[in-house]
């Protein structure tokens, strides 16, 4: 989360199987003493990206009462 003359900006990022190479030649969102991680790396193998998008799907409308639109 970034404010700046009033403006806040976010971000979010949710790595399943991502190379995690890239981040150690960046400082993700300016810290520099946190780390970065995977789906992947925490539960030792490649995952399910459609199975993962559901479940954070699924989680995000029930912790903020979301609906979603279909196109």
């Amino acid at each position: 989360m970034k404010a700046s003359r009033f403006i806040t900006m976010h971000g979010f990022a949710f790595n399943v199987n991502t190379d995690l190479s890239y981040f150690d030649h960046i400082n993700p969102c300016g810290f520099t003493d946190k780390g970065v991680t995977s789906l992947e790396k925490e539960l030792g193998g490649k995952q399910d990206i459609e199975k993962a998008k559901n479940i954070l799907r699924n989680n995000l409308r029930d912790l903020f009462g979301l609906g979603w639109l279909n196109k």
